[in-house]
């Protein structure tokens, strides 16, 4: 960091992507992008937002953010009070491409809640003990206990999207993982966790823009990462599996919600509210809450 605070021109070697020019098929159209470059390309920064058929031209303002996530998160400690009285348990996977929000969404989620009792789990690759395992094994070990709120920073759903894509698993043990994952689910549900599955759903153009973001900052260059460049290169296979991941999971005890994420604030605030709607705490005001953007936020594979 001292490095980079005396020369802020002066990129560290670790930082060189291994590959430099990723040659890209984006709405039909060929395109080079050199995430070294400094300069992000204009056809980038004027079409990031759109991208994806993200509804909206702007971004919602900072002060309508601000004002709003305040109100939504005094609701989220009220929650929380209510599942420690009840004992009651929550648990949140959230899936998405890379650089799709997934984190940001989540701070913002659990800012102001108790961390002994609101925690998040984003596990690491698995190492050689827990590639014997059975697959799910090492995920419900993070499971909630009684009172409470648990969130999954990428989940059981590697294998349907990162693992079959990038070679990390066989097709047969992911054509496994699909036909278990809703008997698996439905365990869950059945043993009276309130379980949530959000796919935050970002645009092609604007998943470039935020990796060009990160390769570029000091604050957030550790985000950026080979696996990046790889899956940039590999959008349609990505495509692919999700869509099958979404046909073949999607069901009536354990939905898919999709949010459309190119736009984080309005993101953020529709999976609060989602939250919010679906639990009965005590002292929930709906008026404070608000409704739901149906433009952002929908249901299964109808809404992609």
């Amino acid at each position: 960091m001292s490095a980079l605070g005396k020369d802020s021109k002066k990129k560290p070697e670790r930082l060189k992507s291994a590959k430099s020019t990723l040659k890209l098929n984006i709405d039909g159209r060929t395109r080079n992008f050199d995430i070294d470059n400094p300069k992000l390309p204009d056809w980038v920064e004027d079409g990031a937002l759109v991208s994806g058929d993200f509804p909206y031209t702007d971004k919602m303002s900072k002060d309508e953010y601000g004002e709003t996530l305040e109100q939504l998160q005094i609701q989220l400690v009220k929650m929380q009070y209510w599942l420690q009285d009840t004992g009651q348990r929550v648990m949140i996977i959230f899936e998405g491409r890379d650089a799709a929000g997934k984190g940001g969404t989540i701070f913002n989620l659990r800012q102001y809640m108790n961390p002994r009792n609101a925690r998040n789990v984003a596990l690491p690759k698995p190492s050689e003990t827990e590639r014997g395992q059975w697959y799910f094994q090492r995920y419900v070990s993070h499971f909630p206990t009684t009172g409470e709120f648990v969130t999954f920073d990428r989940s059981w759903y590697n294998r349907a999207g990162v693992e079959p894509v990038l070679g990390f698993c066989t097709p047969e043990q992911h054509e496994s993982f699909l036909e278990e994952v809703p008997g698996f689910e439905r365990m869950i549900v059945a043993d009276g966790i309130h379980f949530f599955k959000f796919w935050l759903n970002i645009g092609q153009i604007m998943q470039l823009k935020r990796f060009h973001d990160r390769r570029h900052s000091p604050l957030k260059n550790w985000k950026f990462s080979p696996i990046d460049i790889a899956g940039a290169e590999k959008w349609d296979d990505y495509t692919k599996a999700r869509n099958e991941m979404m046909e073949r999971t999607h069901t009536a005890h354990a939905p898919w919600t999709i949010v459309k994420s190119n736009d984080k604030r309005r993101a953020r605030l529709a999976v609060i509210r989602r939250i919010l709607l679906s639990l009965p705490y005590e002292g929930r005001n709906i008026d404070v809450i608000g409704k739901e953007d149906p433009l952002i936020i929908g249901s299964g594979p109808g809404f992609l």
